[in-house]
């Protein structure tokens, strides 16, 4: 890559140079030329010396000048002619050169860097020393969007969402596995969940209406430095995954309003089959069909409200009132009074946890 960046380089500044211009590698392979047809080839006058010395010298009839962006030269920038234009041509290049490769090595080694910070494989003591070495700002609050795709166009969607965030020194994005990418988003200190929930649903909108690309986003929290980025991501993964048993129909999913969820997806098995049968009765709970289910749901959506919830299934308040009185007598728990509605929800979505996972303990 850092040779296509050098050849572009030379490619601008060819017409405005009567010489011929380049870059060798250690090997003399010439890797950018202002003659193209020479690319490729090897110049065997124009080499790296064996000394690790940077200072400009004449092979050929060529002025050359190493350059590299560690203490050993790497690469050989060459002007054709000997003379004192020459030198401040090959002088210039070198500065030119050494600094795209500085900022393409920079950029590249960040993106590895985020992602093995993300995927928690860098030591704790390291992270913060490798950020200082590669000029990465690691105070800045950021927060991960894990972006999971669920069915995919010929598009390529880590392309679309490349495209979509260009400011490359902030956000970064990455391929996890063939199916996630994670989105390592610069935000503000008082980002609030529901920005970053319009952020998401702004790549899932556009992903679905324009590349036929359909996307599960699970968003972590905020955090404060570099070292915290692998925290958020996991957050982001538990988001997903308890969003896909407890909130099926969600698209977007933030662990910060997970809730009650978020407490269930994380209970041994058999505390939750302990819990069942203490709640209810022996085989209670599979006796409700699904009409009663629903009316359940219903009867929560409405804040325990007879009357709404009612008007809601337009059923008559009495028919409510005798499903309520089937429920009560089934399970024992009658959901117009608080506490055993809380009870009997909790218990659903453990139910519900339980079904997802049948082998998870």
């Amino acid at each position: 890559m850092s040779n296509r960046l050098f050849q572009g380089i030379i490619t601008q500044l060819k017409d405005s140079m009567n010489c011929a211009i380049g870059v060798v590698d250690s090997s003399g392979s010439i890797v950018a030329c202002s003659e193209s047809q020479r690319i490729g080839t090897v110049n065997e006058y124009i080499t790296l010396d064996l000394s690790d010395s940077f200072d400009v010298f004449l092979r050929d009839g060529y002025t050359c000048k190493p350059f590299g962006t560690h203490n050993k030269p790497e690469y050989v920038v060459f002007v054709e002619g000997t003379d004192e234009s020459a030198a401040k041509y090959v002088n210039i290049l070198a500065v030119t050169m050494s600094s795209i490769k500085q900022y393409y090595d920079e950029k590249y080694d960040r993106t590895n860097f985020i992602k093995n910070v993300v995927q928690d494989n860098v030591l704790p003591g390291d992270i913060i020393v490798k950020a200082r070495e590669l000029h990465f700002n690691g105070e800045v609050s950021r927060a991960i969007l894990l972006i999971r795709i669920v069915s995919s166009s010929d598009v390529s969607p880590f392309d679309v969402i490349q495209n979509l965030f260009p400011d490359k020194s902030k956000d970064f994005v990455l391929n996890i596995t063939e199916s996630d990418i994670v989105l390592v988003k610069e935000v503000k200190g008082n980002t609030e969940t529901k920005d970053l929930e319009k952020l998401a649903k702004s790549i899932s909108d556009t992903l679905s209406t324009e590349f036929y690309t359909r996307v599960a986003v699970g968003i972590g929290s905020v955090v404060s430095g570099v070292k915290e980025l692998a925290r958020s991501f996991k957050e982001a993964q538990t988001a997903l995954e308890v969003g896909k048993v407890f909130d099926t129909d969600k698209t977007i999913v933030s662990y910060d309003n997970l809730g009650i969820a978020r407490l269930i997806y994380h209970l041994p098995r058999t505390l939750c089959d302990t819990f069942l049968s203490e709640v209810f009765k022996k085989g209670s709970i599979e006796n409700l069909d699904n009409e009663t289910l629903f009316t359940i749901q219903k009867f929560f959506e409405n804040n325990l409200n007879v009357s709404e919830t009612s008007r809601k299934l337009f059923v008559h308040r009495n028919t409510l009132v005798y499903r309520l009185e089937k429920i009560k007598k089934l399970t024992g728990l009658d959901l117009r009074e608080f506490d055993h509605a809380i009870v009997f929800k909790i218990a659903l979505m453990v139910k519900k946890y339980i079904s997802s996972n049948p082998l998870k303990f």
